[in-house]
Formats: structure tokens, sequence, C-alpha cells
């Protein structure tokens, strides 16, 4: 049950991060909040802000509880969005954010607006606002309500809509006012408690897992008696290769999704673009980089220890009511989403319950954040300044962020209880996500580094991949979604190619990115650490093949 203690410490913590986020943003009496301050926190943010930031931003419902949901089902291979997201911010931060940094943006529409046009633009920004509004945010929001569902009431969904208003009125209580200078210093708090609270959960559920007690003999029951859990690179005759595709997590479809994700995401990649300098925002990364390789053991681990509860056997603790709780339609490999909150309610004790559900209300509420966050951004900079307002004051233009992200949210809360349904949904995410996700990536890697690549190209490109994507996700190929977002990268890549090449006449683009042997010249210190993370994860690839 969920104790007074435990109320009172969820409830001072909800106090304590608006009240921090309202403090943080203040601006000097007499003075008006800019643009960059509000959208960019006047581009001020040092690296350990940067990096807890991106995680802040990035680990919500969907990682608490849809990859513990899939680590229930499929095992530790669900880490690998974690762990090849690690990989991934080296790359990032080596390749990308120096040119996003020396052209001052804002947004990553802008981006396209100076390489390729307005209307390509305008196109991604308008698409950008309803897969944040319509899909991002609306998730995190039920996900985030359906665990404070679970642990605080009887998990009938009595309170899913009081948790769903309840998340949108505290993200909102500060992000809506003090813009990305609250979201930011917040998300340090915010990760700390995130951490702490994942601490808490993986421990107590691996300790109360034998009768004996204890962490490590709770470590080593999971890993013996469950070892079809612990195989990152998934088998063809594997019930779930279809989710993870083998060895494409590492050299196939996998890729495509983090590089969309982390490069060309305006609510993650605009934490960096806050930097003072471009050292600065790679020092972030890379932060944000070993951090992602922990983000496993506080997500993955519980979820396998939760199965443990559920199928019980030889040795296993008995949890009154576990199998009927937990129960799926298809063990051992369905994804159970109620995995995290079941943990948190039958297994943490009075006052650290508290405490954990409130590192999970802030993993949701930093998201949430973020969003919001994100959405006023591309709104006001891409469409209102560029089509409504040209002349707009930085009044003004603080003014329509703050009541665009309003609005969005108010959206957000209405579709939130539609989506609803009985598949593990951090996979359904990411299927559909993966519709768009290759085009997108295809414009802004050839626009990158391909300097014949031009507007018409792009339009006729990403227009052609979601056409084709579709066309895979409903035949009958029987393709894993990976492989089909893969497939349909490359051949946007050689469509863009090809019609920039014809309609170019062989020419460099008049706007392609012109670097020289500087560019990506890049710090002792981030190469190091870089390498610290390659070292690690080829370990963890070998040890747990």
């Amino acid at each position: 049950m969920f104790a007074t203690l435990d109320i009172v410490i969820f409830v001072v913590y909800l106090l304590g991060i608006v009240a921090l986020g309202l403090y943080m943003s203040r601006t000097k009496e007499g003075t008006e909040k800019t643009a960059e301050d509000y959208f960019l926190a006047s581009k001020s943010l040092p690296w350990w802000a940067i990096g807890t930031s991106l995680i802040a931003a990035n680990i919500s419902a969907e990682q608490m509880i849809g990859m513990s949901g899939q680590a229930f089902g499929m095992g530790i291979a669900i880490a690998s969005y974690e762990l090849m997201a690690a990989a991934t911010l080296i790359i990032v931060g080596k390749y990308f954010l120096p040119i996003f940094i020396e052209k001052n943006l804002f947004t990553i529409p802008q981006f396209v607006k100076e390489r390729y046009s307005d209307e390509l633009k305008t196109i991604l920004a308008i698409f950008w606002l309803f897969l944040f509004t319509f899909v991002n945010l609306s998730t995190v929001l039920l996900l985030g309500a359906m665990a404070l569902d679970t642990i605080i009431g009887t998990g009938d969904k009595s309170l899913l809509l009081y948790g769903i208003i309840g998340l949108a009125l505290i993200s909102a209580a500060y992000s809506l006012y003090g813009g990305l200078t609250a979201v930011a210093w917040t998300d340090v708090v915010q990760v700390v408690l995130l951490i702490l609270g994942g601490i808490i959960t993986t421990y107590l559920a691996c300790a109360n897992l034998t009768p004996s007690g204890g962490f490590v003999d709770g470590v080593q029951h999971i890993y013996s008696t469950l070892p079809e859990k612990f195989h990152m690179i998934l088998g063809s005759d594997h019930p779930m290769y279809k989710e993870l595709p083998g060895i494409a997590v590492l050299v196939g479809g996998m890729w495509v999704a983090n590089l969309y994700y982390w490069g060309f995401n305006q609510y993650i990649i605009q934490r960096a673009l806050a930097a003072k300098d471009i050292k600065e925002a790679q020092k972030g990364l890379v932060l944000a980089g070993f951090l992602k390789i922990l983000i496993p053991f506080i997500v993955v681990v519980p979820g396998i220890a939760a199965y443990s509860y559920y199928a019980g056997g030889a040795g296993t603790s008995v949890v009154e009511g576990a199998a009927t709780a937990l129960q799926v339609d298809n063990p051992p490999f369905q994804a159970n989403d109620n995995a995290y909150p079941w943990l948190i309610k039958n297994l943490i004790p009075t006052g650290f319950k508290g405490l954990v559900v409130a590192a999970l209300a802030a993993a949701i509420i930093s998201s949430l954040a973020s969003m919001m966050n994100s959405i006023s951004t591309i709104f006001t900079m891409d469409i209102y300044q560029q089509y409504i307002n040209k002349n707009a004051s930085s009044k003004t233009t603080v003014n329509v962020g703050r009541i665009s992200a309003a609005v969005a949210l108010v959206i957000a809360m209405i579709i939130a209880p539609m989506l609803a349904n009985g598949r593990g949904i951090f996979n359904v995410i990411q299927e559909y996500t993966a519709v768009v996700s290759p085009g997108i990536l295809a414009v802004f890697m050839l626009g990158l580094f391909y300097k014949k690549a031009n507007n018409r190209g792009a339009i006729i490109g990403i227009l052609f991949s979601i056409v084709f994507a579709l066309g895979l996700k409903f035949s009958n190929l029987g393709l894993p979604w990976m492989h089909e977002t893969a497939l349909v990268f490359v051949i946007t890549c050689l469509v863009i190619a090809g019609v920039s090449y014809v309609t170019g006449k062989g020419l460099d683009d008049q706007y392609a990115i012109r670097t020289d042997g500087s560019t990506f010249t890049t710090s002792s210190a981030f190469n190091i650490s870089s390498f610290i993370i390659l070292l690690i994860l080829a370990f963890l690839y070998a040890a747990f093949w």
C-alpha cells in the first residue's frame, strides 16, 4: 500500500521540483526573457547539465515501464537500445554537433531551411509537431498514469485520468514559465533521483528473489534459472527475432533508429545546442553515453526479475498474487508493461516506495517538459515567426511558445486514454516511428555529407520513403521491422542521390555544407572517453552474446 509517509515524500518531491524550476528560470528585475533565454537556456549550459538533461529527456515511462516490460519477455536483448545509443552519442558528438553549433541553430528544421528550402523545412516542422504531440506526449502521459494507477491504486484504471491530468499539470507548472532553463536544471536533480530510485528497485527486486535473501544470490538465481533471458543477440529461431533481429542491432536498422533519435530529434539535440561551445556540448554527450550504459541495470534487470517472480520455480521466493498480477497470454517471451509497477508496489518498503515513485515521476515529468519545450520551439521559430509574425518581439515570441506548448499538452491529455492496448508499447513506438525515420535520416545524412544533394532530391526522397515504408509494413514479406527500416534508408539515400545528381547536372548544390580538416577535430578527453565507452560495449556484447 501507498502509506502516508510515501505520500508525503512524493508530494514534497513534486513541490520541490516545481519550486526549483521556477527559481532557476527567474530573470533579473526589470529584464525581459529573450527567445534565446527561453528556448536555448541563454546558450550557457555546462557539460554536466547537458549530459544529465539528455538522459532525463530520454528516459521516461517508455523506458521505465515499456522497456522493463520488454525485458520481462525477451530479457537483456532489449538493452541494445540503450547500449547502442551510447555508441551513437559519440558519432553525434563528433560529426553532427560541430555543424549544428557552427550554424547557431535553434531548431533542427532550421538546418533543413539552410541546407534545402523553406518548403521542406515547413513540411518536417509540421510532421514533428504532430509526432511529438500525438505520439510522444500522449504515450508518456498514458504510460506514466498507468504506472501510478497500478502503484498507488488498484490497477483498475480508476486513477488513470487523474494521473494524466496530474502529470501534465506538474510538468507544465515550471516548463511553461521557465523554458529550457527550467527544464535543464530540474533535469539534473531528476536524473539523480531517477538513478537512485532505479538502483533501489533493482537491488530490492533481486535481494528478495530467494528465501535466503541477498542481492548477489538473487542475481545468480536469475542467471541460472533463466538462461534464455541473457542473450544480447537473438537467433533467427527466437520467438522475438522480428522485434530484435540478431546482428541487425549492431550493423543494421538499429543504427537508423538511433541516429535519427539522437542526432535529429529536437527535444534531444536541443540540449546540446544550448551549450556555451562545441567542446562543452561534446563532453555532455560523452557523459550521456556513460549514463546510457548504466540504464539497463536499473530498467532491464528489474523486468527480468519480475518474470522470475511470475514463473516461480525451485528456489524462488513466493510472492502472493504474482502469478495472477503478472499473467500474460503467451509466456515466456511476451512483454508485460505491468512488471515495473508491480515490483514497486509489492517489494519496495514504506518510505522507499515514495522515493521510488518520485523517481518514476521524475522520469515522466522531465520527458514531458522536454517535449513541450521542443514543441514550443519548433512552432514558434519555424511556423509562427516564418508565416504569421515575422517581426515578433522577444516577449511575443516567448508567450507564443508558452501557449503552443499548453495547447499541445491539452491535445495529448485528450488522446492519451485512447492509446491503451494489450501489446508492449515500447516496441509499438519503435515500429511506427520507423515508418518515417529512415527518410528523414537520409535527408539529413546526405545533407550533411553529400554536397550534390539538393532540395528536389530531398523532397522526392522523403515522399518515396514513406510510401515505400508503408508498402513494406503492410506487405506479406514477413521481414522484421528493423530490416525494413535499414532497407528503406539505403534505397532512399540512393533515390535522393540519384535525383539530385540528375536534376543538379552532377554539380554541387549551392547550399552544400563546407567543412575542412578542423571541423571534426575533437579533444583528447573526448577521444579517450569514447574509447572507454566502446571498450565497455565490446565487453558486454562478448560476455552476453
